[in-house]
């Protein structure tokens, strides 16, 4: 049987991987001229940088996709367990999250003193919450309510807080707003704010304290060339630089891919591509499960402004990992889903991966990835890039007490019209749909078309959600649908 992928994001990759494992005929499509999807890397004057995604979260999760190809994700990647695990930058002091609990409670007590019985509650549930779904939430695709409404989610959907917001939630558990934010700051990972995402993703929580923060060498790009490597080995025919045009569907099934150098014919197809894209762009209308009003009516995640930087010399005071937290990072989401507008007191991002390798850069250099969130949608002009890319270097030159704009050798600005050219994203998403209560599980896109039989879809959109370990997740899925069917 011939599976046919469109597109080699970590859903597509995985979903090659584990359905040319079990013997079917796997052809991925990419429109790019490398896999990885917004893992991809990006080199420039010597300069190599991861260009979206560069938190290894969920080791776990990853391995075990490794070990049902057959190894393990210690024997395809060089895995470092980060310390810190990052630095938190607030207005009037900076602070690390360490691998090592003990001085991570000595922190928190200093913030909230008498708070560490409620932080080890929390963490508790958070593991509780993180085990239960892997379990029996996760991997479901939730194509009908019985999936949702069953006696064991039932049972657990009080202790797994599913129709509380995150924010309510820390609000009620903790006073100090560091300590919130500390707990909370995984929200971006999920594309949503503190009161639209369900405090069930405190989850995410117990995969960075306790199971940890890591780094691949050679950056996330690492974990997407693993994948290929396998995808290869299994016999997987990988296509780059091919453009998907149409799916031509007949008898309410795909028999055709259209691209713009061959046309192919399929049997099943699977869409990694944006699937507001992909849905309004490569389907006829009648074959349609969603089309454009639903898109229209849906949160969708942020998007991004990236500036990637190589500078001569080393930054001081920067981890791997740094989160700059804005004065009233309240007003920041407010910006980002209820007044779309580029921000006015931004929090960002700031990954420096020559902290833990220095390869990535010329010698006696640091490479440099900043990440500022923004509203999707947005106009993205030039003026407006070179604002806010002027605004992040001058604030980080601040926070670091360092000055280095002068010693920038290359720069380069990434955003909302640059996620729309390399993956179709709607709106310029950089996330995908938001996680908020009405966008998970049963009232999230589904992983199977509706309209066209032998029709699946991977990746951010679908179920189980947004980031790298959950689009593989997404594979599985996926796998199983084919498989059953």
């Amino acid at each position: 049987m011939k599976v046919h992928i469109i597109g080699a994001g970590y859903g597509g990759l995985t979903a090659a991987c584990l359905l040319a494992k079990k013997g079917y005929d796997v052809t991925l499509i990419e429109k790019n001229s490398s896999v990885g999807g917004r893992g991809r890397m990006f080199e420039k004057d010597g300069f190599k940088f991861d260009m979206g995604p560069s938190w290894y979260l969920m080791p776990d999760t990853i391995n075990e996709i490794f070990k049902i190809l057959g190894t393990t994700a210690d024997k395809e990647l060089d895995l470092t367990r980060l310390d810190p695990h990052y630095k938190m930058f607030f207005h009037d002091e900076t602070i690390s999250i360490s691998k090592d609990m003990k001085k991570n409670y000595e922190l928190f007590e200093r913030l909230e003193p008498g708070c560490t019985p409620k932080v080890k509650k929390y963490l508790a549930d958070a593991k509780y919450k993180y085990d239960v779904s892997l379990e029996k939430f996760i991997e479901k695709p939730f194509l009908k309510p019985s999936e949702l409404f069953n006696k064991d989610l039932l049972k657990e959907g009080k202790k797994l807080d599913i129709f509380k917001s995150f924010g309510s939630y820390l609000d009620k558990n903790f006073k100090s707003d560091k300590l919130k934010k500390i707990l909370g700051y995984t929200m971006v990972f999920l594309g949503g704010s503190p009161k639209n995402t369900p405090a069930l993703y405190s989850l995410m929580t117990h995969g960075d304290f306790e199971l940890g923060v890591y780094y691949p060498k050679g950056g996330m790009n690492a974990l997407a060339k693993a994948l290929e490597k396998q995808a290869k080995k299994l016999g997987v025919k990988i296509l780059l630089n091919t453009n998907v045009k149409k799916i031509k569907v007949v008898n309410k099934k795909p028999v055709e891919i259209i691209t713009d150098k061959e046309n192919l014919a399929v049997e099943k197809v699977v869409v990694n591509s944006d699937y507001a894209w992909a849905e309004t762009n490569l389907l006829d209308k009648k074959h349609q499960t969603y089309k454009k009003k639903y898109w229209e009516k849906k949160s969708i995640a942020p998007s991004g402004l990236i500036v990637y930087l190589g500078v001569k010399g080393r930054i001081k005071n920067l981890d791997h990992h740094n989160l700059i937290i804005a004065n009233d990072w309240t007003k920041h989401f407010n910006e980002i889903f209820d007044d779309p507008k580029w921000p006015s007191d931004p929090s960002y991002y700031v990954c420096a991966p020559t902290k833990t390798e220095k390869e990535l850069a010329p010698r006696g250099c640091e490479n440099l990835f900043i990440l500022m969130p923004a509203a999707p949608g947005l106009k993205d002009d030039e003026v407006t890039r070179q604002k806010y890319a002027d605004y992040l270097i001058e604030d980080l030159e601040q926070k670091v007490n360092q000055k280095f704009k002068d010693k920038i050798i290359t720069k380069t600005i990434y955003s909302h019209k640059n996620f729309k050219k390399d993956y179709n994203a709607y709106k310029g998403t950089a996330l995908g749909l938001s996680q908020t209560l009405f966008q998970t599980a049963l009232f999230r896109p589904k992983n199977k078309s509706r309209k066209v039989n032998n029709l699946y879809y991977v990746g951010q959109y679908t179920n189980p959600g947004t980031g790298v370990p959950i689009a593989m997740i997404s594979a599985k899925i996926v796998t199983n649908l084919i498989e059953n069917e």
